[in-house]
């Protein structure tokens, strides 16, 4: 058996490893970026080697650095985890050469799953159906234009190499093809060093349906049957589940045979996904499901599996590349209930999906309802270094509805300040009537988005009970004896009503509210002039019993700073106070700057000073937490000046361009 494991990642995935490992008896290596030198797996893990650096390529990508600390621990395996170098062949042929054990498949595998193009022709090859398209390795623009036409549009363009959405397109038609042909090339090239695309047919109803497979070194492999991801946004998963609703049994069985003879066409060895494509739009046949691509690797949403079998895939990993058995057989695995896993996020969905990046101040996840696996803590920081997930959150039930119910409240139970989190969208998704019908496909999203990513309407007596935590008047209570004007806390003063005038910021709007307290938890208030009264008390667990119109809800109320964060009646609410005195620099744009949204990359400079554009014409490409993004003009008008050069690398409210100032305006 293995005694010392050196986790080649980071985060959320690290720790769930260490605690495999902690289970098993096996000590084991954190490797750490500078920007993660006090991160939560470095800190649980039994010993720690700084990599240096703090982007990725400085870091987790020196493949040389993590076998050197290999050496220097004495450890003798190591684990990739995902992402990063755990689908990178070289580096697992590096690791085997060095006498170390590469907890994953052969490097013979990996390659021959890495190109799609490669990898669709030996799956056609051992009978495992594969989706329409041209996988050819010539790549002239007019040729591949061609092949698009000759398949129909719509078409999908998927880079070759890599994953996770990088590199994909979906074109409506030939006009739009080009464009989008060099989009997905670039964002290849730079995700993966790989600029090579494929076409595909696009599948108008798609189900990406997954089949988890695990092979040992005497022959044996199995499937744990599957899991639908279906559920996703730019083509990254958002909430999967296992199994998948509406599966029949023989299409169950035909697709984890299918993945069982992917796996033994090429030699495979450990954990690894098969993932299809499948045509709902008559219900799932057997007949309309399609290889997509294998990933030779632990999959982000594994934990539904382990779930459904009570299987640990992590010791079965390990146990495997120790030269163990499988320790079950395909008879001895069965499914039991259900499991849903949504993935938490530092994002903001109403500014679509930016990043949002800061410090947590603070965490508080349902662990008493919910499995949850995180890399973080409150007090760390969600740097643009890398991705920017909080958390898993995995539950479990005897059917689809009671473990539907649960996600749902423990969503509900997801308490973070300081930074902005896609928790509210990840609820309002687990109660959209489609999905809750078990009939999600990969357009679901996008067709509900204007609903599942609106704003949450502001609540008047959420932001009047800010303004009275922002102003100090949120006092405990005393429920007995007198209380006097000297301890009360609420503004008394002589010959007239006390009146509070707080001004704060709510998603970048002022908000004015006027505050009349009263004894005992009472007040007056007039929100935007419209009036209001609001009784509030604090409670044993620390909340406040918050009162309107005779209705009474519990609220969780988190100060940091200036700021103040509200949940409460199945809704999250930051708001800032803000300084009267204080003049806001963004006024004195009047339109005029586009400014970077988050610190990034910048990819290419599309306008030049003294070109015309028009309103939400494309200026700046940038790259952010593994995102492109395109910036557009504020408004018509003519570049002033370009602040920035294509390879710059940019922090957020860097002025990119100026727009020349608009007569009688405030520029």
């Amino acid at each position: 058996m293995i005694r010392k494991i050196l986790i080649a990642n980071r985060g959320e995935i690290a720790c769930r490893i260490i605690r495999s490992c902690r289970k098993m008896g096996i000590s084991t290596v954190a490797v750490h970026s500078d920007a993660d030198c006090s991160a939560l797996f470095v800190e649980m893990a039994d010993e720690a080697i700084s990599l240096g650096g703090t982007t990725a390529s400085e870091s987790y990508l020196r493949g040389e650095a993590i076998l050197a600390a290999a050496r220097a621990t004495g450890a003798d395996a190591i684990h990739p985890g995902y992402g990063f170098l755990s689908e990178n062949p070289d580096f697992a042929e590096a690791v085997t050469q060095a006498g170390l054990i590469f907890i994953g498949p052969p490097a013979t595998a990996i390659r021959a799953m890495g190109l799609k193009d490669a990898a669709k022709a030996a799956m056609e090859k051992a009978g495992v159906p594969v989706v329409p398209g041209y996988h050819g390795a010539a790549q002239d623009p007019d040729l591949l234009l061609a092949e698009a036409r000759s398949i129909g549009f719509p078409v999908l363009i998927k880079a070759r190499a890599g994953g996770g959405g990088k590199g994909m397109r979906k074109v409506e038609e030939e006009a739009g093809f080009r464009a989008a042909l060099e989009s997905a090339a670039r964002e290849a090239k730079a995700s993966f060093g790989d600029s090579a695309c494929l076409i595909e047919k696009y599948v108008s109803h798609p189900r990406h349906i997954e089949i988890q497979v695990f092979a040992d070194g005497h022959g044996n492999v199995v499937h744990l049957f599957e899991r639908d991801c279906s559920l996703q946004r730019r083509h990254q998963k958002v909430i999967e589940e296992a199994p998948a609703p509406g599966m029949p049994e023989d299409m169950r069985e035909a697709m984890g045979e299918a993945a069982v003879r992917a796996a033994r066409a090429i030699g495979y060895c450990g954990a690894g996904t098969v993932e299809f494509i499948a045509d709902a739009s008559d219900g799932l046949r057997m007949d309309r499901f399609w290889f997509m691509e294998m990933n030779t690797r632990l999959q982000v949403e594994h934990p539904v599996t382990e779930a459904i079998t009570g299987v640990d895939l992590v010791e079965w990993q390990v146990r495997v590349a120790s030269g163990e058995k499988l320790p079950k057989t395909q008879e001895a695995l069965a499914i039991d209930g259900w499991a849903f896993e949504a993935r938490l996020y530092a994002e903001d969905a109403e500014r679509g999906f930016l990043p949002a990046i800061g410090r947590i101040e603070h965490l508080d996840l349902p662990e008493d309802c919910a499995r949850i696996d995180s890399g973080v803590r409150g007090g760390d920081e969600i740097t643009p270094f890398y991705d920017p997930m909080i958390a898993k959150i995995i539950v479990h039930g005897e059917t689809r509805a009671e473990a539907l119910g649960r996600l749902t409240a423990a969503l509900s139970k997801v308490r973070v300040a300081g930074t902005t989190t896609n928790a509210g969208f990840l609820t309002r998704l687990s109660r959209q009537e489609d999905f809750v019908a078990g009939n999600p496909d990969t357009g679901l999203i996008a067709r509900h988005l204007d609903d599942l990513a609106k704003p949450e309407p502001l609540a008047p007596e959420m932001a009047v009970l800010a303004a009275i935590e922002l102003s100090g008047l949120l006092q405990p209570v005393r429920a007995q004896g007198p209380v006097d004007p000297w301890s009360a806390c609420d503004g008394f003063r002589l010959w007239s009503p006390a009146r509070l005038h707080v001004t704060l910021a709510h998603r970048g709007e002022p908000l004015a509210i006027v505050l009349q307290p009263g004894l005992q938890g009472q007040a007056e208030a007039r929100v935007a002039g419209a009036p209001l009264h609001l009784g509030w008390r604090r409670l044993a667990d620390g909340t406040v019993a918050l009162t309107r119109d005779g209705r009474t809800v519990p609220v969780t109320v988190i100060r940091h700073g200036r700021a103040v964060t509200l949940h409460g009646d199945g809704a999250s609410y930051s708001f800032e106070i803000v300084d009267p005195l204080q003049r806001a620099d963004a006024c004195e744009t009047g339109g005029n700057r586009l400014v970077a949204p988050m610190p990034g990359l910048i990819k290419r400079v599309l306008a030049a000073a003294g070109q015309a554009v028009s309103s939400g014409e494309a200026v700046v490409v940038m790259e952010a937490m593994k995102m492109e993004l395109t910036l557009s003009a504020p408004r018509d008008g003519i570049i002033a000046a370009i602040g920035v050069a294509e390879g710059e690398q940019v922090r957020e409210g860097a002025v990119l361009a100026e727009l020349l100032a608009v007569e009688g305006g405030d520029g």
